[in-house]
């Protein structure tokens, strides 16, 4: 272990239910002697930064995430319960699978428990930092507004619909950023003018090691650390959701499936072989584990976990981190 504590800003990719591979990096990184100034986080990097940020121990993460009731996550309305025709019909008229309701009770529950609700309850001061505006909060989440075809850094962007980041509810954010296509109805953003359906921000970025890079032309204070969890695609397959099997029988559907599963997790196998990103990342095996099966046993998420802690032990003691 490390004698005093070392700063550093930490990036988590998406990854479904192998986000406890997170939790277990997460804790060699703590064991180390790290204390993560800035988290920026997508889908499952989401869910695990938000509680990082505001302030839950990486041992009381373990044990939330490694109890959570998988299956639930994917609950289902009036609609979806419909046999045969349920899930086709869902995501025809409600743009997706599952309602989400279950994670956003349970995330909600535990950022209260710790006296987070709005993102000013995460903000930070850092009178030495960048000095963009938007680098005032501890936890940035990704998302994809397809209303408006664009990228969403939450909670930096909301002044973008002329809302205040500060009174936006980080489960709002968190809840937008896991919404995988089609897997999980979109999530609504209300504004003065408008609506917009956000989805999973891998869509986009999956992985945004350089979200907190400088751009003034000072050197960075402290490394960004960044964790990874998406599998390599198999040949040949990617149809990697089961809860969608029975739209592939929808013609075009198989094609628009493909078309989805590369951009949430093909397209950062080409973005890790790229010297700047793999020296600060943190590569975890996912064991073969599909990041979709939410019917994941209790031995699989306790060797995702182990899987997270071997990674992050080889990296550190490979002294890989560069600022």
């Amino acid at each position: 272990m490390n004698a005093g504590v070392e700063s550093a800003d930490l990036v988590l990719s998406g990854g479904g239910v192998l986000g406890i591979g997170h939790v277990g990096a997460v804790s060699v990184l703590e064991e180390r002697g790290y204390r993560f100034e800035r988290i920026a986080g997508t889908s499952a990097g989401a869910i695990v930064g938000s509680l990082l940020a505001a302030g839950m121990p990486s041992a009381r993460l373990r044990e939330l995430v490694g109890s959570l009731e998988y299956p639930r996550f994917l609950d289902k309305g009036g609609v979806d319960r419909i046999p045969v025709f349920g899930a086709p019909l869902s995501v025809v008229l409600e743009n997706g699978y599952a309602e989400g309701k279950y994670f956003v009770e349970r995330l909600a529950g535990w950022l209260d428990e710790l006296g987070v609700r709005t993102f000013r309850d995460l903000r930070r001061d850092d009178r030495g930092g960048d000095p963009r505006p938007e680098h005032s909060w501890k936890l940035v989440v990704m998302t994809a507004d397809v209303s408006r075809g664009q990228l969403l850094r939450l909670p930096w962007d909301y002044e973008r619909y002329g809302l205040d980041p500060d009174e936006q509810r980080v489960v709002d954010a968190v809840r937008a950023s896991i919404s995988v296509p089609y897997l999980f109805e979109p999530a609504k953003l209300v504004y003065p003018s408008g609506e917009s359906l956000l989805v999973d921000g891998g869509l986009l970025t999956n992985y945004p090691i350089d979200l907190f890079d400088r751009t003034d032309g000072r050197r960075s204070r402290w490394p960004t650390i960044g964790v990874t969890l998406i599998p390599q695609l198999p040949a040949g397959d990617t149809k990697l959701i089961p809860q969608l099997a029975a739209l592939r029988l929808v013609p075009g559907f198989r094609f628009l499936e493909s078309v989805i599963t590369t951009a949430v997790v093909g397209r950062d196998q080409g973005y890790l072989a790229q010297p700047w990103v793999r020296e600060r990342t943190i590569e975890v095996d996912a064991l073969g584990v599909n990041p979709f099966d939410f019917e994941i046993a209790p031995e699989a998420v306790e060797r995702l976990y182990e899987s997270g802690r071997r990674a992050a032990t080889e990296f550190l003691d490979a002294a890989k981190v560069r600022t």
